[in-house]
């Protein structure tokens, strides 16, 4: 679930909240177009970038506090002298009262009425459409399509004129968060696992053993469903193997590498990446994609939590743009 969703429903369980969104971005600026923070009238959750404009917006949100819930305002901020700030760019945001919280992960198709409309969709999209009709049950399978790419393809720009009632659009998500498939709940997976909350990454953790049953994010599968993962990992996803099996270990990394995974690490000192290479060669599988050992070269330490870092920061490299 998004950090945002999570905010405003705490801050709704206490009283009146309101949300500023970047929906576009334009030259250097602080945050990107999805970055989001949660306002009320004693706090803030999240960020856009700080600095005079975030204290700029979140005076406005809480101005909008005393307005209907799903009151809302578009607001452009040049980001020079006027704001006593030197990135060179401009930010458009949305300021909006919130009425509740969507159901659903996102991204949202959103409407600007006399409130702020959303109504979760799968897939990923940016933009307003001028004249776009809402996507509807009354609208064919074939209709329907032909708008999603519609609303797909525009983009929201951060200048001329403001989108008013009638705008129609599918919210900005900043970057995008990179699919981890992580294989091993061991120290080291806990700490990859751990120290991934927060950042720009979807995680799926695996293992197979009973033990592991407790602990929190780790789904428990047999061994072949677990091959059957890695062998199956999406296009742009970062396959990182830890077990504490090395004849599992060397199946899931055979998997991987014949999969369209954009990364496959793995957990290892040279002598096992030496070893591993040897047989993947004898049985024909192309092991130029492997990483083995993983993390940052540079890093040294054998400690889980140092592990991590490294490895969490070379797969942030992998993190799709914004």
């Amino acid at each position: 679930m998004a950090d945002w969703i999570i905010h405003a429903r705490e801050a709704l369980s206490q009283g009146p909240a309101a949300l500023v969104t970047i929906l576009a971005t334009e030259g250097s600026a602080p945050r990107g177009p999805g970055a989001r923070m949660v306002v009320t009238e004693t706090g803030l959750a999240g960020t856009i970038g700080g600095g005079a404009l975030e204290h700029l917006s979140a005076a406005q949100a809480r101005a909008i506090l005393s307005l209907e819930p799903g009151s809302w305002r578009v607001q452009d901020y040049p980001l020079g002298p006027l704001l006593g700030q030197c990135c060179g760019g401009r930010v458009r945001l949305l300021v909006e009262r919130l009425e509740g919280v969507p159901d659903g992960e996102g991204p949202f198709e959103v409407t600007l009425s006399d409130r702020v409309e959303r109504r979760s969709l799968p897939g990923e999209g940016r933009g307003p459409v001028t004249g776009a009709a809402p996507l509807g049950p009354g609208l064919g399978s074939h209709q329907s399509s032909t708008l999603m790419g519609s609303l797909r393809r525009g983009t929201i720009g951060a200048r001329g004129p403001l989108p008013a009632a009638g705008a129609h659009f599918i919210e900005p998500v900043e970057g995008g968060s990179l699919p981890l498939h992580l294989f091993g709940a061991g120290h080291v997976g806990r700490a990859i696992a751990s120290h991934a909350e927060g950042l720009p990454i979807h995680l799926a953790w695996f293992d197979t053993r009973a033990a592991e049953a407790e602990t929190p994010g780790v789904v428990l599968a047999d061994e072949d469903a677990m091959i059957a993962c890695a062998a199956e990992a999406p296009e742009g996803t970062a396959v990182v193997i830890l077990t504490h099996d090395h004849a599992l270990d060397y199946r899931l990394a055979a998997a991987a590498l014949g999969s369209e995974a954009a990364f496959v690490g793995l957990i290892g000192s040279q002598t096992k990446r030496a070893r591993f290479l040897s047989r993947l060669e004898k049985d024909g599988v192309d092991a130029a994609r492997l990483t083995c050992p993983i993390g940052i070269p540079g890093i040294v330490g054998k400690e889980p939590e140092v592990i991590a870092i490294a490895t969490l920061a070379q797969l942030l490299i992998l993190r799709p743009a914004a």
